[in-house]
């Protein structure tokens, strides 16, 4: 399959006519290009977005909304060939494209089209003065960039909030991921979404995506991925002053206290642990144990990973799929002789899987469990971003927030107890910017959404992410 870019409405080779393989990493075969773009393509986009953003910005905030809908309700009719799309490019089950990343790229158009007819100005009364009240107003041509992991849902997060402000978009999805994005672009095309509001390039990050954020006509960059790249995009984004929102890495505890509910924490932790193949920025990699229950929870959560199957993602019964290249399993390969070298237990996992069959060449690895490792070991603080995770006793809710906070990253936690006053107390002092109480992954639109240290600025979610892609002017009438 031949992916092409999405710019001005149009459906387009690359200036430069550069393609790359698309591969199928449950396979390990190509199945399809991907546009190599360039500078010059980016320049394109952006006089496109240029042209287009008077009137899309001037437009009622209730008709943006209408073009958000039909997106939405075009993502919906083409539902099952968006859930085939995402698994085949992405490794993943299709039973979690289709229960979790295309609802919510769904839900993700329909929020935003619901928020920005809800969004309102601030005033301020000087009594006997004045009158001042806040302008927003969309910011111009803003660039998106996304990840391979979560590819469409990702990407629509941006998207949609950035064009509901009233802003044009120049937009890269992974280009190991591309095929949601270009079955996005058929969708645009369909619902007659005006020329140049939304452009969607293909390529790689040093080339295509450099040239986004170098790009000094794009005004605001928000990017998704990891915090290496995150720091390149800083320090080229702060000499132009542009806005930045940086969602990055992460090395999320998870710490379970003995008096939880033993039986749900356990149900979540193993999906908290790998849903995705461990390749979800938010997954617990890092469980904490209270010593009381500590031997028990070893034992039983090695019991069910070890039962875990992993399969071919386009089968409806598998729940682990393939890891998303081949490079990259190598590297959670890596890291796991690492936790070998550094003292660390395998208690279940630990080896790539050779599959039969049409996953005969794919990219597969045992969902592994690693135990007795240092606080300070390089597993225990570098992001694997795999079907990785160690367990770690304590002792005391003090030595449980020395592990938790004891990283550079800050993105989330997720905390079991029964105890709600030891929850609110230990929550307030958690290096993160997402904190989960006896729960994972139950994410309400409406709240920030983003982290802290290493693990990025700025917010995506809510009025927050509506309000970064604005900006605020103060007006003051005297009266």
């Amino acid at each position: 399959m031949k992916i092409l870019n999405y710019i001005n409405g149009s459906l387009m080779d690359p200036i430069g006519s550069g393609q790359m393989e698309n591969i199928e990493p449950a396979t390990g075969l190509v199945y399809g290009s991907i546009p190599r773009s360039m500078n010059e393509d980016v320049a394109i986009a952006v006089e496109a977005a240029e042209k287009a953003f008077p009137s899309w910005s001037s437009l009622n905030q209730n008709e943006r909304a209408k073009y958000l809908f039909a997106i939405a309700d075009g993502i919906k009719a083409r539902f099952e060939e968006f859930v085939a799309a995402e698994s085949k490019d992405n490794g993943k089950p299709i039973s979690l494209a289709r229960a979790v990343d295309i609802p919510r790229a769904i839900s993700n158009f329909k929020h935003f089209g619901h928020a920005i007819t809800q969004f309102s100005s601030e005033s301020h009364s000087m009594p006997g003065l004045a009158i001042n009240y806040t302008l927003r107003q969309p910011i111009g041509v803003v660039g998106c960039i996304s990840p391979w992991n979560l590819p469409i849902y990702l990407f629509s997060w941006k998207i949609a909030p950035a064009l509901a402000a009233g802003n044009c978009v120049i937009a890269k999805p992974s280009e190991v991921t591309p095929l949601t994005a270009y079955l996005l672009a058929e969708v645009c095309k369909e619902v007659g979404l005006p020329d140049g509001v939304l452009n969607i390039l293909h390529g790689t990050g040093p080339e295509v995506g450099d040239a986004i954020v170098s790009h000094p006509k794009i005004k605001a960059i928000s990017f998704t991925g990891g915090t290496t790249t995150g720091k390149i995009i800083a320090a080229k984004a702060a000499p132009m002053f542009k806005k930045l929102s940086l969602e990055l890495g992460g090395k999320n505890p998870n710490i379970i206290f003995a008096d939880c509910d033993y039986d749900e924490m356990l149900t979540t932790t193993v999906r908290s642990s790998f849903a995705n193949q461990g390749q979800i920025c938010l997954c617990g990699s890092r469980i904490i144990v209270e010593d009381k229950i500590y031997d028990k929870f070893v034992r039983d959560f090695r019991e069910k990973i070890s039962a875990m199957a992993v399969g071919d993602p386009q089968d409806n019964a598998t729940k682990m799929g393939a890891l998303v290249s081949k490079s990259h399993m190598e590297k959670v390969l890596s890291y796991i002789d690492i936790a070998k070298d550094e003292g660390g237990k395998i208690e279940t996992g630990g080896q790539q899987i050779h599959m039969n069959g049409r996953c005969a060449q794919g990219y597969f690895v045992q969902p592994t469990v690693i135990t007795g490792l240092d606080i300070n070991a390089r597993c225990n603080q570098e992001e694997i971003f795999g079907p990785v995770v160690t367990i770690t006793p304590f002792s005391s809710i003090e030595e449980a927030l020395s592990i938790a906070n004891g990283v550079v990253y800050g993105l989330s936690c997720t905390i079991w107890t029964n105890n709600i006053k030891r929850a609110h107390n230990l929550a307030a002092k958690i290096e993160a910017g997402v904190v989960w109480i006896n729960c994972w992954l139950l994410r309400d639109l409406r709240t920030p959404f983003g982290g802290m240290k290493a693990s990025g600025v700025g917010r995506e979610g809510g009025l927050e992410v509506l309000r970064f892609f604005t900006e605020a002017k103060n007006v003051c009438v005297k009266l």
